[in-house]
């Protein structure tokens, strides 16, 4: 197997503060790349404000033009935008996907028990260190003792596959102590067997209260002038401009994971992109053209699947995620829905900006929980947090809901 070289992916850094560096991706193509290389920018924080995409099927040329931050860890970037490029055959040129010939064995799960004296701000400290150390959540269970202690269990899978190793999780112990400080009891790291692997794994249902709180919310929203309702994207569908491809145009306001949205629903459509381009107008709208066709080398032209597409579209651009705020008889809780990929994987971070917006508004954490359901007939990453009553806090429910929305749009609190 041709194995790719650093060219493969060239970063060149801005000369000068705020303006963009530019990520230059050039290998062999495959459905979905762009979703890859979208999630894995999204999760190093990185805001992009333009892209260029072309392709001839076999073989893919990609620039983005991204804003960083001071903290941006760009060979750790590089080294994992380049695990996300198809490898090819150096002696043939001909391209094929590793992934096709050897499926992916799932990654180890661990159980990550962390015993504390609680304090305001514990639970997004933790997520942020595990994030930092590319340490993947795939479910928390957290609750708090009449004492004022808290037991963390966090599930979780090593991005660089050492969370075995003795060296690897004497780093996480030492990181999370570093964080946490005298505030940390214990801390144990162990592999957890193939029940508790494929429990993780399994999506039920959500109760129907929960559910039908989540819609009702949604539809009330959308009568609202409010921050968490905003105008609906303008999306065509043309297939008389190219003869070989059916042309998308979305004008919207841009938000924190629109391209990951976007080309989330092209990857799960099996839909390829030949040529597209993104940019951004201001601080708040985007343009986007693609030009696109279907996994068989077809446009799109039968009008049922044109609807699917649009109505995903309309969906993932004006809801990307389901943010309410549920009674729980006396008490109140938090719910986001964050749909997955049909391979498994959903927008990263979203715990890390629920319990920083949590954090921020310093509003206390008694309960916590993430798990796989089903909404609809859409699997969702659903984390409820049951918010502590009685914090002498008092922020309403809209605020809080709001707060936690605007930090999962990326925009300003």
């Amino acid at each position: 197997m041709g194995i790719l070289s650093d060219d493969s992916v060239l970063i060149s850094h801005s000369e000068k503060e705020g303006e963009p560096s530019v990520i230059t991706v050039n290998c062999p193509d495959k459905t979905g790349l762009g979703c890859d290389l979208c999630r894995i920018i999204l999760f190093f924080g990185l805001s992009v404000v333009r892209v260029d995409v072309s392709t001839d099927g076999k073989w893919c040329y990609i620039v983005f033009w991204v804003v960083s931050k001071p903290s941006t860890r760009w060979g750790l970037l590089k080294k994992r935008l380049m695990e996300a490029c198809p490898s090819c055959s150096s002696a043939s040129g001909i391209s094929y996907y590793w992934a096709e010939l050897q499926p992916p064995t799932p990654p180890d799960v661990f159980l990550l028990k962390l015993s504390c004296h609680d304090r305001r701000g514990l639970l997004h400290d933790v997520t942020e260190v595990l994030c930092e150390l590319e340490l993947t959540i795939k479910r928390v269970k957290i609750s708090t003792t009449p004492d004022g202690k808290v037991l963390d269990l966090f599930f979780i899978t090593d991005t660089r596959e050492l969370l075995h190793t003795t060296a690897r999780q004497k780093d996480t112990y030492d990181h999370l102590k570093a964080v946490l400080g005298d505030d940390m009891i214990a801390c144990d790291i162990e592999i957890v067997g193939p029940e508790i692997t494929a429990c993780s794994q399994e999506s039920s249902f959500l109760p129907d209260a929960i559910t039908e709180d989540m819609f009702n919310a949604e539809i009330n929203d959308e009568h609202k002038n409010g921050s968490m309702s905003f105008e609906s994207p303008s999306i065509m569908i043309d297939n008389s401009l190219s003869p070989a491809h059916t042309l998308v145009q979305i004008i919207c306001r841009d938000h924190k994971g629109l391209l990951y949205g976007i080309m989330r629903t092209l990857k799960d459509y099996n839909i390829q992109i030949s040529y597209g381009r993104f940019s951004t107008k201001g601080k708040l709208y985007c343009e986007l053209d693609l030009f696109i066709m279907l996994a068989d080398g077809k446009k799109i032209v039968d009008p049922s699947k044109q609807n699917a597409l649009l109505s995903r579209l309309q969906v993932e651009l004006t809801r990307p995620l389901r943010v309410a705020l549920v009674s729980r008889g006396p008490d109140t809780e938090l719910v986001v829905a964050n749909p997955v990929e049909l391979s498994g994987k959903g927008r990263p971070l979203v715990f890390y900006d629920i319990t920083l917006a949590l954090k921020m508004l310093n509003k206390a954490i008694f309960l916590a929980e993430i798990g796989r359901y089903m909404i609809g007939d859409r699997e969702c990453e659903v984390y409820r947090v049951l918010l502590e009553e009685g914090d002498g806090f008092t922020a309403t429910r809209k605020q809080i809901q709001e707060a936690v929305w605007k930090m999962l749009m990326g925009w300003e609190l």
